[in-house]
């Protein structure tokens, strides 16, 4: 991944611990449909309903310029006003910097740290990992080439009898078609076939190309995000009416390549997290320990005192980047962030698993042992909207710039 660090604008910083209130720092442009559209049936946001929508490349632009107004209190109807302008001025920003001969990626960072207009995240998303090169002229070529060579990849790895493979390659193509009907279970889409296939050969290709790791459980949930972005440059509408059958050979191979590249860009900094015992995600574990004891010692010392470790809930939301802890629908907002904090983003991790928590602190000290183990498997996260998640975001953010500079706090 690209090195970079962006700056998400207007946060305001301030030293209390509640959740921040940030209309500038969070365009939402999944939630901008007018009255109108509604009624025809369009699903442009992301965020409307559990059957998650997503825009494909070729839908009318001005839709995302529109924001419903018509259930707003009266005394926020400025508030709905400003909103609009701004995402109409962050799009044309966004717009500039994609039609520039070669893209500026720190000014794309900053931009995408808030959120991508969907229909454009398929093209930002391959920028910000370096998949995609920033020079115009050079992007076509290089996009022909390498999904050339994961065509190659996939003949020599995948596409082998299995009296070719090693006893471990065959356990670990086992162990993946295990798991990926496993995968995002409640989103009906990942339970076709055809997706598992794709997912399979991605996965499976990644993994004998990348040795040192292998195939760990848990790297399957973090191409879902990358299938649902490419895949939604070709099939239009509800997540939940796509069909495989709609797209040609071409594009499913296409696809599978841009999220096989994609996914070893986003792994190539953090690969220590994937190795043998997982060093990456442990240390990481510990960092959050000793920042939510830092920023809210009453829920860390009864966390202690009822002996739950960081490890029993935390492992797994490093090691599937919150993505089973929050509906699926919110899931390409937050990697949005993830992407545009580039090789700082392990860092930022600890910073928005800790906001994640606390967001239950109250909750959290009312509990014991088993009710807390209990509810932090089944978080009541069902029913989050694209302003939870905002606000998880807009704390990690508060935080980060609290602590960056007296990095002691997380020592050890």
């Amino acid at each position: 991944m690209l090195k970079g660090r962006s700056f998400p604008g207007k946060v305001l910083l301030t030293r209390r611990s509640e959740p921040l209130s940030p209309p500038d720092y969070s365009p939402r442009f999944e939630n901008e449909n007018d009255e109108d559209e509604r009624k025809e049936g369009s699903q442009e946001g992301e965020g409307q309903s559990p059957g998650n929508s997503f825009d494909n490349a070729g839908a009318k632009k001005s839709n995302l310029l529109s924001t419903s107004s018509s259930n707003s209190l009266p005394d926020a109807q400025g508030l709905v006003s400003g909103a609009r302008a701004t995402d109409s001025a962050r799009i044309a920003k966004f717009t500039t910097e994609l039609s520039r001969p070669a893209v500026i990626l720190d000014k794309l960072r900053e931009l995408s740290w808030s959120g991508v207009p969907p229909y454009m995240r398929p093209n930002v998303w391959r920028l910000l990992l370096g998949y995609a090169p920033p020079n115009k002229d050079r992007r076509e070529g290089v996009l022909t080439r390498k999904r050339l060579e994961y065509v190659e990849c996939v003949s020599q790895y995948y596409d082998i009898a299995d009296s070719e493979r090693s006893d471990e390659e065959i356990t670990m193509l086992r162990q993946i078609a295990v798991d990926c009907p496993r995968t995002v279970p409640d989103v009906t889409f990942f339970q076709n076939p055809q997706i598992q296939k794709s997912l399979e050969r991605i996965l499976y290709t990644w993994a004998i190309r990348h040795p040192a790791s292998g195939y760990v459980q848990g790297i399957n949930d973090l191409v879902t995000p990358f299938l649902v972005v490419f895949l939604s440059e070709h099939l239009e509408g509800n997540m939940d009416t796509w069909s495989m059958d709609n797209l040609s050979a071409q594009d499913i191979s296409n696809i599978e390549a841009d999220c096989y590249w994609c996914l070893s860009k986003f792994l190539d900094g953090m690969q220590d997290h994937y190795t043998f015992a997982q060093p990456g995600i442990q240390r990481l574990v510990f960092r959050l320990k000793e920042l939510v004891r830092r920023i809210d010692e009453p829920v860390s010392k009864h966390i202690e005192e009822q002996g739950l470790e960081f490890l029993q809930f935390a492992f797994r939301w490093f090691n599937c980047l919150l993505i089973r802890e929050i509906p699926f629908h919110l899931v390409t907002r937050l990697w949005d962030t993830y992407l545009a904090e580039g090789d700082y983003l392990p860092d930022f991790l600890v910073y928005i698993s800790a906001s994640f928590l606390l967001t239950w602190s109250d909750k959290l000290q009312k509990l014991d042992f088993q009710e807390m183990v209990m509810f932090l498997q089944h978080l009541p996260t069902r029913t989050w909207a694209h302003h939870e998640l905002e606000m998880v975001l807009s704390r990690a953010y508060m935080w980060h710039t609290m602590f960056k500079s007296s990095p002691s706090h997380l020592a050890g």
